[in-house]
């Protein structure tokens, strides 16, 4: 069995991956938020209010 300081860096890069992943998913859905809310300011519309969590 290997030692507990060998095995701690895969933990760590298996979090920093999962962060990763989940800072780009957010920049990806804030993107898409402002583009929509853009686009509905340019046709005067009101674009449609989400329930907040």
């Amino acid at each position: 069995m290997y030692p507990a300081a060998m095995t701690a860096p895969a933990k760590n890069d298996d979090r920093a991956e999962r962060l990763a992943a989940a800072l780009r998913e957010n920049l990806k859905r804030r993107k898409a938020q402002a583009r929509a809310k853009q686009e509905g300011a340019k046709t005067g519309s009101q674009p449609a209010k989400s329930p907040s969590k």
